[in-house]
């Protein structure tokens, strides 16, 4: 498996942060987005502006799902918990659940996990990173946009997003 630096890392822990004030949004007030039933779903404007410009890149007949969004470990409104699903809201297998219990297969570039799943991957993966999103490697469903994970995977000298309440 891949070496992979993990979030409490001193290299990511150790990122300055430039908070740009950007507010919390509600993602349910975007149509082109589907939120999970239960969904935590406030993030900061600027993702969900990325969120929305990655829905548009996703080849017809797939959706984002967002499953959760702001709360802990999500802190900054910066990360997203998210997976594909059809246009009836039928989640697609991308080999395990989201959230699942850790091991090889939540790896996002795991190779035990069917081909279909595989091919799902590569796509969710291809729009979300021309969106701008990192992922965090051992959850495929994780994505982050200006937190301190994000800034050391992209090479930025900051964090754009500090903790904030709701």
């Amino acid at each position: 498996m891949l070496d992979v630096v993990l979030m409490a890392d001193p290299a990511v822990t150790g990122i300055p942060v430039a908070d740009n004030g950007e507010p919390l949004v509600d993602l349910a007030h975007y149509s082109d987005l589907r939120l999970a039933d239960g969904a935590h779903h406030h993030v900061r404007k600027g993702v969900a502006d990325r969120l929305v410009e990655a829905e548009r890149l996703l080849p017809g007949g797939l959706h984002l799902l967002v499953v959760d969004a702001h709360r802990p470990p999500h802190v900054c409104g910066a990360a997203v918990d998210l997976t594909l699903c059809s246009p009836a809201g039928a989640e697609i297998s991308l080999g395990t659940e989201v959230n699942a219990a850790p091991g090889e297969a939540c790896f996002m570039a795991a190779t035990g996990i069917p081909a279909p799943a595989r091919r799902y991957r590569r796509v969710l993966s291809n729009v979300m990173s021309s969106a701008g999103f990192v992922n965090y490697p051992t959850e495929w469903w994780h994505w982050s946009y200006g937190d301190q994970y994000w800034a050391l995977s992209a090479g930025q000298p900051a964090a754009l997003y500090a903790p904030v309440d709701r």
